[in-house]
């Protein structure tokens, strides 16, 4: 997902210009950098949906117990897998979830960076320095998890077993049904660890 991230992050500069213009000069609307990372994060994951959803499957199969049988011996077997065995379409399984995830992900680090910084800067001490993009960039990676992870959930449990799901509203129901709502913050430590340094490396540098 890091190359991912790169290419999100490089594909919303250039769509930043397509709105606003390349003579553009100020802080760009929110309005705009909101629908700048929802375009962003449709045109990306519409090109890496495959490769996520073998990632996700191959994530599921090394949780198997040793000894029980696995359906792909990597990714390229598991891709050429899914292509005979399910067809071409079942390789964007889960882009509804995927584009919201990273859409919601996107829009949330973009308004809550800027908002983070702010109310920083109003308090006594802090400045427009590499400080204040480090805990702004933390800031926006926490709230960015705090949204996107239960659709992020959603989207990774589709991705593992389609068939066990209507809809992205019926593996939502099931899951909070059949483990609570803390399912959705299963792994929220590691994911808010990549979300935040990665929203700091990008602030500051």
């Amino acid at each position: 997902m890091a190359r991912l991230d790169l290419c999100c992050a490089k594909l919303l500069y250039n769509i930043k210009s397509l709105y606003v213009g390349n003579d553009f000069i100020g802080d760009v609307p929110l309005t705009k950098k909101i629908l700048a990372a929802l375009t962003t994060a449709a045109l990306a994951i519409t090109v890496a949906n495959p490769t996520d959803l073998v990632k996700v499957r191959l994530q599921a199969e090394g949780k198997l117990p040793p000894g029980a049988p696995r359906r792909y011996s990597g990714a390229l077997n598991a891709h050429s897998t899914i292509l005979s065995q399910e067809g071409v379409g079942d390789l964007w399984t889960g882009i509804g979830p995927n584009i919201a995830r990273n859409a919601i992900i996107n829009a949330a680090e973009l308004a809550s960076y800027d908002q983070v910084k702010q109310t920083l800067l109003k308090i006594p001490g802090f400045k427009d320095n590499v400080v204040t993009h480090l805990f702004a960039g933390l800031g926006a990676g926490f709230f960015a998890v705090c949204i996107g992870s239960p659709v992020d959930v959603v989207k990774s449990r589709m991705m593992g077993d389609s068939s066990a799901y209507k809809n992205r509203i019926d593996c939502f129901v099931k899951t909070l049904k059949n483990d609570g709502p803390l399912a959705f913050y299963k792994g929220f430590i590691p994911n808010f660890g990549r979300l935040g340094s990665w929203n700091v490396i990008q602030s500051c540098f």
